[in-house]
């Protein structure tokens, strides 16, 4: 059985990936998987993910704010459709990577202590650095939070949130960032460079960050706040009125758009140049 609904082609901006409900209608990515699975309801260290790009490529797919039902779609600017440059040695992106449901980065809520950088309204991203294999578009893992890096994405706060798959055979004995360090020598230098330099190849400057690298238990305080961020706004969506706010429609409140259909196609060919180095000086 297929996990998801999909309509159109895959790299088209006519491409939505909607969440499979065990009824079978269509689901919110953003609103309908819980931050934690029952079975992990207390352990705050395990988190749910929604796997938005595969490890080692290029296209930038995105839960979508703004389509109901939040979708996943591929990110445009500029009305095309984005893909990151490989930045040697670098393919794609370094990680799995992709969304923590339920959480969102409020972008009305300056924070003191971080020179009062706002958040950038999206949901939390996690970085899954395991060796799992790569994972797929839509997945959604249990993931073991280890840190985090607070990334200065054009002035706001776009928080990356580091951790491993459960059922990684590393993930019993890697625990936080020292543990790294000490299993994969080389990753958290290497994923600090790849999120300060990807955007050069395309006119951008290099991202700044805040600080070094946060612990677990900073991590999941940030996590905790951006899930009673989110509980806010779905709280006080007809109250507040916030700055291009998610679409909140889920399972629940979905009136008129259960009957999506999928109408997948094969994927859209890739333009070759996407696959080309961009070296750094």
């Amino acid at each position: 059985m297929n996990r998801f609904i999909q309509q159109g082609a895959k790299f088209t901006s006519n491409f939505k990936q909607y969440l499979k409900l065990p009824n079978h209608n269509a689901g919110s990515y953003f609103h309908d998987i819980q931050l934690r699975n029952f079975e992990n309801i207390s352990n705050k260290n395990i988190v749910n993910m929604v796997v938005e790009v595969p490890r080692w490529s290029n296209a930038k797919f995105e839960i979508s704010k703004s389509i109901p039902l939040n979708p996943i779609v591929q990110d445009t600017k500029k009305g095309k459709l984005r893909f990151v440059n490989n930045i040697f040695p670098y393919h794609g992106y370094i990680h799995n990577y992709g969304a923590i449901p339920q959480t969102w980065e409020d972008p009305t809520l300056a924070i003191a202590s971080m020179d009062n950088l706002k958040g950038d309204n999206d949901p939390l991203d996690m970085c899954e650095i395991g060796n799992t294999g790569i994972l797929s578009t839509g997945d959604i893992v249990q993931v073991k939070v280890l840190g985090s890096l607070a990334l200065i994405d054009d002035g706001e706060l776009d928080w990356k949130i580091i951790g491993i798959n459960i059922k990684d055979p590393l993930a019993n004995v890697v625990n936080d960032l020292n543990d790294v360090a000490e299993n994969f020598p080389g990753l958290l230098a290497a994923t600090k460079t790849w999120f300060r330099d990807y955007k050069i190849p395309s006119g951008k400057p290099k991202n700044k960050f805040f600080g070094d690298y946060k612990n677990v238990d900073e991590t999941i305080q940030v996590i905790e706040n951006c899930h009673k961020a989110w509980q806010a706004l779905i709280n006080n969506y007809d109250i507040i009125d916030y700055t291009d706010k998610p679409w909140i429609n889920n399972s629940t409140n979905n009136t008129g758009f259960n009957d999506i259909q999928d109408t997948r196609l094969p994927d859209a060919p890739i333009d070759p140049s996407i696959n080309t180095w961009c070296y750094l000086k």
